[in-house]
């Protein structure tokens, strides 16, 4: 996964959820637009991917 494809994938409306988090990267849950089912999941240690995840739990306004 890129930081461009998370982006598109924030774009047409779905969202994210951080599973596991540690210095070796990030483990990221994609989820439907529609429901919030797990589609699938990707771990990242891309530098452009942490900073956009921040320390946010998700990619929803709440989190």
């Amino acid at each position: 996964m890129t930081l461009d494809e998370l982006r598109r994938w924030e774009d047409l409306g779905a969202s994210w959820r951080v599973v596991h988090r540690d210095s070796g990267g990030v483990t990221v849950a994609l989820l439907r637009c529609d429901g919030g089912e797990e589609v699938d999941r990707f771990h990242s240690d891309d530098a452009e991917i942490i900073a956009h995840i921040g320390d946010r739990l998700s990619s929803e306004p709440d989190d």
